[in-house]
């Protein structure tokens, strides 16, 4: 290596001293097994993997002028990549995946690619055979750049030194548009900033710190890895999804590891203060070590910040360990701390954000100008030092416009000087800051405005934060077009849809939907809606009325209000309001927790939630997916508790509004219903929409012991939902097969079966199953589960077989991403016995010889898993006909087996889907 590092020059330096100077300290990542145990890499170790990282980049073709930019979401993956980049003197730039959204993916690709004038996408193989289209994008990934490496000598790798003005980091400012800006970092920016916050902080070496934010977030890059490295202190690396579905997890890893320094929104503080007053005793920890929490990304209101303090007080958190701060991705992150908090902000409403780190410098103009205003006066806050960016990436427009006539940054954030600590008044932009991140309106009203029903230019996207409120929230007003204003059925549709479109762009729930009158939209004369306005006309009460009306529609439409009965159903109802950031008092028991805009990150919680409050009763994510509504919920509850197995159900409500004919679907081979789920969003108002699951999931259930137990146990299932037909009932693969012998039954029982639908199954399908053994079977499994890639599906197989069945399943677990496995709650013991289960139904499948016919059906095919479409519609789907008496219907659908229902292909899939019901079960 180059001796040049050594001074510290560039950031690649710092890597190189911490593994010279504390060989013994590095990053510690977290155990799958055991949440509060953890792996550490030392620092040596991540120099010397970063090493033979960059040997591969420069074999790769990457040289000094080009730009990495890595989209990687295992901070195993992103730390090793991220250094290699560093010592080569490359420019690295983090990318966030947009998987529930691949046209939008596709043009954030497209944009980078342009941006940065080609420049090389660091990936995982998972994450790369999920990648858009994108025409002349070049990509790596991570595990062939590691394999390309496995036999250099890092001490043979030269790292090269990069200047203070080189571009060390470029960040996006927003994921979420495809014209997002990149701000540039500097390795003299950075350098700078790391040594002001150090001092700041007194961090040195004898710290340890933690981070549970993904990297993606400038504050966990350079405040949470950055910052530690550059002064060789420990620090720990949990994952986002551990401390959002149990908050009080953050707390206890500060105790197990004796952790001195954090950083969290504060959202993450009002999520404690909540958890902590829900405990019926105690927790036993030691915060006394915490010297200091950094809480920055979005405004501290003073009463959560000091109920915070108050309630760990007695685990020893000393009073003065909370600071609140301020700092952009254009300041390096962190760059104005209030040390004096709380004493300092006492009866105010938001604490200050403080003073600045050596070397910065704030003032207080009017806005658009460069003139100092008097200390006390509220202007636009501005900033200089050598922590702030020179500008973006390839944008002279927006670095001009970021910029005052005497150089210095505009923030776009109001505040006020008083004795040197500034405190921050609103903004100047017009943006929502949600949990510590940023979202531009405009943003977002650019997609609302394209959805049916809208009405074009009358959308207003803005923050609001209710009276205590640890955060703002998002409240999103509109009009809507005549067709229906006049239609309360249609306008609950719309507000679906509008919190679908707001969850799949930004990843959160909107507080409030609001539609108003096209007269309630204030508007400038160049017909612009000022939305602090709205925002303050809301928060003053002149929108109460409609706020009323909107609750009291979806009341209805969610089939009235059904106050909950009893102790369970009453907690369980404040878990739900929590969840949902509602009133309990509002939500009826028999609303579906789908319905209520129910998420995956929510389950984790509810299911931690639950197990705080009911002990014995940690129920797994399936049996929360089964039991949607509270009422459901609470016999799980209460049969956990007492030892009781839950009574065996096949039938799992995923939607249950709507007054058409409802559907039931059949489960695949595997038994689970969760493939099912994106599906029946679509169904919402129109028809409910049902799941059926394969019996023995849970203890104490025996698996069906024939094919014929099993459609005879369905088609009672169904009738006991809905005593008369006409019924609408398809089959997703292997459970196509089982759809048709319910349907055989239930007209034999002289009941008429209006819809029959066959997903991409032929009726004949011993021969698969005879092919499938237990390794097949359970790979398919972890395929159905997005627990691997279909990549991976193909050459797992021969790679396990030589294994024993617990190596097997383990070494399927070991390689599945980490987030998945905590969103379905899933360990070795839980898959085993679900692979267990679908080796079970696979074994049923060789037993299977269709006969007999049904009225019709209908065919969705999609690509097979070998062979061409048309092959498989000719020779294997077509042979329907034989067991039909009308001529079936062949529905082309986009796709291939595994994946026609997946995020990329449901939105086309389920509108075929929908037209051909409407059909059938009209008659026509």
């Amino acid at each position: 290596m180059t001796t040049s590092q050594e001074t510290n020059a560039d950031l690649g330096g710092l890597l190189v001293r911490a593994a010279t100077q504390f060989p013994e300290h590095g990053v510690r990542y977290r155990s799958a097994e055991q949440p509060l145990d953890f792996t550490l890499r030392t620092y040596p170790q991540l120099l010397a993997e970063s090493l033979r990282l960059l040997s591969s980049l420069r074999k790769a073709g990457v040289r000094q002028d080009r730009v990495v930019a890595l989209l990687l979401e295992r901070p195993e993956d992103f730390v090793p990549a991220f250094w290699a980049c560093l010592l080569g003197g490359f420019t690295v730039c983090p990318l966030v995946p947009t998987r529930n959204d691949p046209q939008r993916w596709a043009a954030q690709l497209s944009h980078v690619d342009t941006l940065f004038e080609g420049p090389l996408v660091v990936t995982d193989r998972r994450t790369r055979e999920e990648l858009p289209a994108v025409e002349g994008l070049a990509v790596a990934t991570f595990e062939d750049l590691v394999t390309a490496a496995a036999d250099t000598d890092p001490g043979t790798v030269e790292v090269t030194a990069a200047g203070p003005d080189d571009v060390a980091l470029l960040v996006l400012t927003s994921g979420s548009t495809g014209a997002a800006k990149a701000v540039r970092l500097t390795h003299g920016n950075l350098l700078a900033s790391m040594a002001a916050k150090a001092e700041t902080q007194s961090l040195t070496s004898a710290d340890v710190t933690l981070n549970w934010i993904s990297y993606d977030h400038v504050a966990a890059l350079l405040e949470a890895h950055l910052l530690p490295l550059s002064v060789g202190a420990v620090q720990l690396q949990a994952s986002p999804e551990s401390v959002l579905a149990d908050p009080l997890h953050f707390l206890e890893l500060i105790d197990a590891h004796g952790v001195t320094m954090t950083f969290t929104p504060n959202f993450l503080l009002g999520l404690i203060n909540k958890a902590l007053d829900q405990l019926s005793s105690p927790l036993p920890l030691d915060l006394s070590r915490l010297r200091h929490i950094v809480s920055g990304g979005e405004a501290n209101p003073v009463a959560t910040g000091t109920g915070f303090l108050d309630r760990l007080a007695p685990y020893g958190l000393r009073r003065g360990a909370l600071w609140p701060a301020f700092g952009m991705t254009e300041t390096c992150a962190g760059s104005i701390y209030n040390r004096e908090f709380p004493d300092a902000d006492l009866g105010a409403e938001f604490a200050a954000v403080g003073r600045p780190v050596g070397g910065l410098r704030i003032r207080v103009a009017a806005e658009g100008g460069d003139t100092p205003l008097a200390e006390g006066e509220t202007g636009e806050v501005q900033l200089t030092g050598p922590m702030i960016t020179g500008g973006y990436w390839n944008n002279k427009e927006a670095t001009e416009d970021a910029f005052t006539a005497d150089g210095w940054f505009r923030t776009g954030d109001l505040g006020r000087l008083a004795g040197g600590r500034l405190t921050l008044v609103g903004r100047s932009k017009d943006s929502i800051i949600v949990n510590g991140v940023n979202y531009y309106s405009h943003d977002l009203e650019s997609v609302l405005h394209d959805l049916e029903g809208v009405e074009k230019s009358y959308v207003a996207a803005f923050p609001t934060r209710p009276q205590g409120g640890d955060t703002e929230q998002l409240a999103v007003a509109f009009a809507v077009t005549p067709d229906v204003a006049g239609d309360e059925a249609a306008l609950h549709r719309l507000l679906i849809a509008i919190r679908n479109s707001v969850v799949l762009h930004w990843g959160f729930r909107p507080a409030l939907l609001l539609p108003l009158p096209k007269d309630a939209f204030p508007k400038t004369s160049l017909g612009k809606i000022p939305r602090s306005l709205m925002r303050r006309r809301l928060e003053s009460g002149d929108y109460a009325a409609h706020v009323a009306a909107v609750e009291e529609l979806v009341t209805r439409q969610l089939g009235g209000y059904v106050a909950p009965e009893g102790a369970v159903e009453e907690t369980l109802a404040e878990l739900y309001g929590d969840l949902f950031e509602s009133e309990p008092s509002t939500i009826s028991a028999t609303a579906s927790f789908f319905d209520l805009g129910g998420t995956s990150l929510d389950i984790l919680r509810l299911k931690s939630l639950i197990a705080q409050r009911f002990p014995g009763a940690d129920l797994p994510v399936l049996a929360i997916l089964t039991a949607p509504s509270i009422r459901e919920l609470a016999a799980r509850v209460e049969a956990g508790r007492s030892g009781e197995p839950a009574p065996y159900d096949p039938i799992v409500p995923l939607q249950t509004s709507g007054d058409g004919t409802p559907l039931f679907c059949v489960h695949p081979g595997v038994g689970e219903v969760l493939v099912f789920v994106n599906l029946a969003k679509y169904f919402v108002h129109e028809r409910p929409f049902y799941a059926l699951r394969a019996r023995g999931f849970n203890p104490g259930e025996k698996p069906f012991e024939s094919f014929d137990e099993m459609a005879r146990t369905y088609a009672d299932a169904i009738r006991a939902k809905q005593p008369h037909g006409p019924y609408a009932i398809a089959g997703y693969s292997f459970g196509a097969a089982v759809a048709f012998e319910v349907a055989k039954l239930l007209e034999a029982e002289g009941e008429r079966v209006d819809f029959l639908g066959s997903f991409n199954l032929p009726p004949h399908i011993k021969y698969r199953m005879d092919e499938l053994d237990f390794v097949e079977t359970a790979v398919n499994l972890a395929m159905f589960l997005d627990l691997i890639t279909q990549q991976q599906a193909k050459t797992l197989p021969a790679e396990l077989r030589p294994l024993g069945k617990r190596e097997q399943l383990g070494h399927l677990l070991d390689i599945a991403p980490p987030d998945r496995l905590a969103e379905l709650d899933l360990d070795l013991e839980r898959f085993t016995a679900w692979a267990d289960l679908a080796d079970g139904l696979t074994g049923l499948g060789r037993t299977y010889h269709p006969s007999g016919s049904v009225a019709a059906m209908s065919v969705f095919y999609a690509v097979p898993l070998r062979g061409t479409k048309q092959d498989w519609l000719n020779n294997e789907l077509k042979r329907w006909a034989d067991f039909t008496r009308e001529a079936p219907r062949y529905l082309d659908v986009p796709g291939e087996h595994y994946t026609l229902m997946g995020p990329r292909h449901v939105a086309v899939f389920q509108s075929i889907l929908r037209a051909e019901l409407d059909r059938a079960l009209s008659g026509n």
